[in-house]
């Protein structure tokens, strides 16, 4: 018998499926109604869109009915759907483009993070937006004269730090209150550059950490180069796609670790003096970072100068 994939797109009121080899479709509004048909079906894999959310509740309820699903990343769908000719949109349109997407791409399924792993993520995701907040904030008021508008924005301010606050303190009573998590924080942080909220949105972002190699981390960070090449003409290797919250913490952890980590600091150094720019050497400070602490947490075994 062929293979059969399922492309779901979720909104808020409905599910719309699209079922390949055959071309079903069909719309639910309830999950148990999805897990129902699907079990009749005997899908050999779900393919959703990773968006706002939405998909966490469909997810979770399928890989709970050991139904192979994954979520991919939207852009690749949207690409997926130019390269094929599919410009018109509809919920039932995007279903059957996820569908065709996973019968010719294959995605591999992940292992779904536990309750506690998603609200720390979560978390850490909140914690990035209440700074974007206040660093918005902080750009106004220096465009600002008026007293009253001055005093507004300060209150806000005030009620942005109090809530950084309390987030980090929630954050950090999660990772100590979890021994696999202390333990991982404690090792990453033993790496000169690397404080508090890298190694927590590492742990709560980068779950992969320490169990891929160092090219498969390095991809899935964003930070692995690649070509821009055609014919004779050789382009310049950038880096694309990623998760952006891991790649904002190593660049911060990659400028102070080319100050105070002796390893990252020759790297630096060294690529510097080989006439790379500025901005590409200090891209390939995070990516040899990462590479550090990835096999840190895989050895389990804290910093040390001289194994790096």
């Amino acid at each position: 018998m062929s293979e059969r994939f399922v492309g779901i797109d979720v909104s808020k009121e409905t599910l719309d499926v699209h079922v390949l080899p055959e071309g079903r479709a069909f719309a639910v509004a309830r999950t148990d109604s999805l897990l129902a048909a699907l079990s009749e079906l005997g899908a050999d894999l779900v393919v959703l869109e990773a968006t706002g959310g939405l998909e966490r509740v469909v997810t979770a309820a399928l890989a709970g009915a050991q139904i192979p699903v994954v979520a991919v990343n939207p852009r690749q769908i949207r690409d997926f759907a130019r390269a094929t000719g599919q410009l018109a949109k509809t919920d039932a349109i995007d279903a059957a483009v996820i569908a065709r997407f996973g019968q010719a791409i294959r995605p591999a399924p992940r292992a779904l993070p536990d309750a506690a792993a998603q609200q720390l993520a979560e978390l850490v995701t909140r914690r990035r937006q209440v700074i974007d907040m206040a660093v918005a904030e902080r750009n106004r008021r220096r465009l600002v004269t008026a007293r009253p508008a001055l005093r507004s924005i300060d209150r806000v301010l005030k009620v942005l730090e109090a809530q950084l606050a309390d987030i980090d303190r929630e954050i950090g009573d999660r990772i100590h209150a979890s021994p696999a998590w202390r333990e991982a924080e404690d090792l990453l942080k033993s790496v000169p550059g690397v404080g508090d909220q890298t190694a927590r949105t590492l742990i709560a972002a980068l779950p992969e950490l320490g169990t891929l190699s160092r090219r498969q981390i390095a991809a899935l960070a964003g930070l692995a180069p690649f070509n821009r090449d055609s014919g004779q003409w050789r382009g310049r290797r950038s880096i694309t796609g990623g998760r952006a919250d891991v790649r904002s913490v190593l660049y911060m952890a990659a400028l102070a670790g080319i100050r105070f980590n002796p390893a990252l600091k020759a790297c630096y150094q060294r690529l510097r003096t080989a006439g790379k720019p500025a901005k590409v050497a200090l891209v390939a400070v995070m990516r040899k970072l990462l590479t550090i602490l990835n096999a840190i947490l895989r050895d389990k075994s804290p910093w040390q100068t001289q194994n790096a």
